[in-house]
This record gives C-alpha cells, sequence and structure tokens, in this order.
C-alpha cells in the first residue's frame, strides 16, 4: 500500500469514533489511590528516611500484621488439589458459601443459608454491585452515605445515575449517625442508607442500642440498610461488635465483608454480599434476582481463593486474631497519646476498632498550610510521611491517619508529624 493510499484511509485525530465519558474520568478524585498517588507524586526523592504510609489501611507489609500460617495452609492445599482451576459458579462456590454463612451466623439470632452468600472480589466489587442493582433506572433512586466516609460508595453511585446525599457522623457523639438527618434527607426514591461498623474513616464502633435505632428508622422509612463490615471483629475499646444483620427481623440488611482486613489478606480479592432479611423482603422485590443477574455478567473471585475458604474459616486459630487485635490496642493507645502533644491538631476520640483514626487540623495555628490537601502534601515532602487528607472522605480540613503499621514505623512517623506541625506553628513564628 502506497503512503498516499494510507493517508486517504487514516482519519485525522479529531476524526476517531471514541470520546471519553467527562463524569468518568472526573471519578478518579473519588479514589483514596488517586489522592494518596497525587501525595506521594510531590515526595522528596533525596530524602533516604522510609517512608511512613499513615494514609491507608494495608498493614501486609509489616512482619507484625502477617496472615495466619493456617490461612496460607488453605490457599496451598486448595492449589496442590487440583481441584479448583477451573470458573466457579457466578456466585460463588457452595462450600464457600456455606461456610461462610455458618461463620456469620456464630452473631446472629437466626442461621444464613448458602443461598444468602454472594461471593465477590473483594468488599469494593461487593460495594459496586450493590450500587449498581439498587440503581434501578438511571436517576430512578437515591442512596444516603455517611460523612466523612468512604467515596467510594459515591463514586459507584455517580457511575450508575444514583443521586448520593451525606449524612453527618457527629464527633462529639462518638461519630455516632445522625438519625434525624437520615430522615430529613430520604424522600420517596431513597432506596437504601449506608452505615461502616466498626468504622472507616473514624474508628468508631457503633453500640447495640444504636444500630437498633439505625434499623428502626430504616423501616420507618421504608428503605434498606447496606453495613459495611469489612472490619468486623478489629475492636478493641469498650465495645463489642455486633452485626448489623442482628436487626434484619426488622430492616433487611445488606451485608459487605470480606477477609481482608481480618486476616491482612487484602491482594486475595476474597469477599461477599450477605442478604440478612428473615422476612424475604428481597426475594419479593427482586433484588436477590438482580445480584444473581450481575454476578453472570461480572468477574468472580480466584477459585482457588473460594476453595481455600472453609479450611481457612475453620482452621484459623483464635491466637492470631487476638493478637491482631492486641497489637492494633496498642498502636491506637500511642496514636491517641502521641497526637495529643502536636500542635495544630485535634482528635475528638479515641479509636476503638478499624484502623483509623479522624483528626482535625487548626489552620489558624499552621502557617503557610491553605488546606487538607495541602498539609498533607507538604508533610509527604518535607518528612516522607503520608497521611490521607479529609477531603477524601468527604471532611475538608480534617486528616485520616491510619494506626496499622508495626510500633516503632508508628512512633516515628508520629514523631515527624509533631516536627512538621511545630515548624509550621503560629507560636514558631
Amino acid at each position: 500500500m502506497s503512503n498516499g493510499t494510507m493517508n486517504q484511509l487514516t482519519p485525522a485525530p479529531d476524526a476517531w469514533n471514541f470520546a471519553p465519558d467527562e463524569a468518568l474520568l472526573g471519578l478518579s478524585a473519588l479514589s483514596v489511590r488517586s489522592v494518596l498517588g497525587s501525595i506521594k507524586a510531590g515526595m522528596d526523592p533525596s530524602d533516604d528516611r522510609p517512608v511512613i504510609p499513615l494514609g491507608h489501611g494495608d498493614p501486609s507489609a509489616f512482619p507484625c500484621f502477617r496472615t495466619a500460617p493456617e490461612a496460607v495452609e488453605a490457599v496451598s492445599a486448595a492449589l496442590h488439589s487440583g481441584e479448583h482451576n477451573s470458573y466457579p459458579t457466578g456466585v460463588g462456590l457452595e462450600p464457600a458459601r456455606r461456610s461462610i454463612a455458618r461463620h456469620l451466623s456464630l452473631d446472629l439470632p437466626y442461621e444464613l443459608s448458602p443461598d444468602d452468600v454472594y461471593l465477590t472480589s473483594g468488599c469494593s466489587q461487593a460495594i459496586e454491585i450493590v450500587c449498581s442493582v439498587l440503581a434501578g433506572r438511571p436517576g430512578a433512586h437515591n442512596i444516603l452515605l455517611p460523612r466523612p466516609g468512604y467515596l467510594f460508595y459515591e463514586a459507584r453511585a455517580a457511575f450508575n445515575g444514583m443521586e448520593a446525599r451525606y449524612f453527618d457522623l457527629l464527633p462529639d457523639r462518638d461519630w455516632e449517625a445522625d438519625l434525624d438527618a437520615v430522615e430529613a434527607l430520604a424522600d420517596g426514591n431513597t432506596v437504601a442508607m449506608v452505615l461502616v461498623n466498626p468504622g472507616n474513616p473514624c474508628g468508631n464502633v457503633y453500640s447495640y442500642d444504636h444500630l437498633a435505632k439505625v434499623a428502626e428508622t430504616a423501616r420507618k422509612l421504608g428503605i434498606f440498610v447496606i453495613a459495611d463490615e469489612v472490619y468486623a471483629h478489629l475492636t478493641f475499646g469498650k465495645k463489642r461488635f455486633v452485626p448489623m444483620g442482628v436487626f434484619g427481623s426488622v430492616a433487611p440488611v445488606l451485608t459487605l465483608g470480606s477477609i481482608s482486613k481480618r486476616w491482612v489478606v487484602p491482594g486475595w480479592r476474597l469477599g461477599w454480599i450477605v442478604t440478612n432479611d428473615p422476612n424475604g423482603v428481597f426475594r419479593r422485590t427482586k433484588l436477590v434476582e438482580s445480584i444473581k443477574s450481575y454476578l453472570d455478567i461480572s468477574c468472580d473471585p480466584a477459585t482457588f481463593v473460594q476453595g481455600a475458604i472453609p479450611e481457612l474459616l475453620e482452621n484459623t486459630k483464635q491466637e492470631f486474631f487476638d493478637k491482631t487485635v492486641d497489637i492494633l490496642r496498642q498502636t491506637a493507645d500511642i496514636c491517641w497519646e502521641k497526637l495529643k502533644g502536636i500542635s495544630g491538631i485535634t482528635c475528638p476520640s479515641k479509636p476503638e476498632g478499624s484502623m483509623f483514626v479522624m483528626v482535625k487540623l487548626d489552620l489558624s495555628c499552621l502557617q503557610d498550610i491553605k488546606d487538607d490537601m495541602d498539609f498533607c502534601c507538604k508533610l509527604a515532602k518535607e518528612e516522607s510521611v503520608v497521611v490521607l487528607p479529609g477531603c477524601a472522605v468527604g471532611y475538608k480540613n480534617w486528616v485520616r491517619i491510619t494506626f496499622a503499621i508495626g510500633p516503632s514505623s508508628l512512633e516515628d512517623g508520629l514523631a515527624r508529624l509533631k516536627s512538621f506541625c511545630s515548624r509550621h506553628s503560629e507560636t514558631n513564628k
């Protein structure tokens, strides 16, 4: 073919048929990964100190948070068996679903069945699926989300044409949900409200009584509850973990969970959606049918990880969980005590669960700091410490700090944070 012919067949650059979805391109601003990537991009490459990662909730890189040997053995056995190399069913392997149902039923007043469990590629895909099936027709529904909260819910809602409306969590009441605001926000198009327990990003744990009020509010409004319980049982304060599914007979509950946090294996990508619905509301409204249909056109978690789930759940020793919680209790204590002595920031309550705490910035005490994003970028550049700006969880001029790292690294990071705040403090000018 001559060059002349090629030039005739090749369209001009602006003649190709593809045009990007501008809304999709904008959703990366709601991604923790994207925000942290922007902060890390400005770090000083000449700083030879180790980077202290206080911005994300993945402690798996630290030896003290290594997963249970029984979990590793379960995956190894599943691989060596040669029985888990095929495509799984859309909803997930039955032995895995049965095992998860039995495991979660230990905390409930009723028994779950395997048919109540749908396996997903981590909790992120569970959020994607739930937001997709609840959206219905474009513009038909809205969803109520907590603020501060995990903005992945907003991103998935927006992608599916569903409006996100925010109710506040109240810092002076241990981050309880403002249920009066929930009632004021809801209308005839509201389909569900989201509650994260134990809390990301606040480190709170909800009491039985508060969860009961949430269920009664949802029942009154005729909406579902999406209970994000990916940090289930990672509690180390006075309040014990109570699953929202306990109140499934009051209001239908979609429970989202995974092995990522409790077993410290986020890269294994095994999560679930569970229908806590003794009254059968989800079946009558065809929500169950919608979830199954979505799974038929979606990707699956790795089959060998599904195959390992029964042994992983049944054989992991309590000592492993106790050790993880003890380390989190220790690092939460370190974080709480060290933060008290840092100028320009305030921590409203001691974390009791999950891996995070929210800290309020006092910009009047911090010179040359415009807002929370500026604070995090300058901290990363000057001290090689990465924390998450509150804007990434819907709470401007706050920051989220994770304490789920090795204790010595945490103390180092908090010491650098203190030096940074002191250097930028009004009193030093």
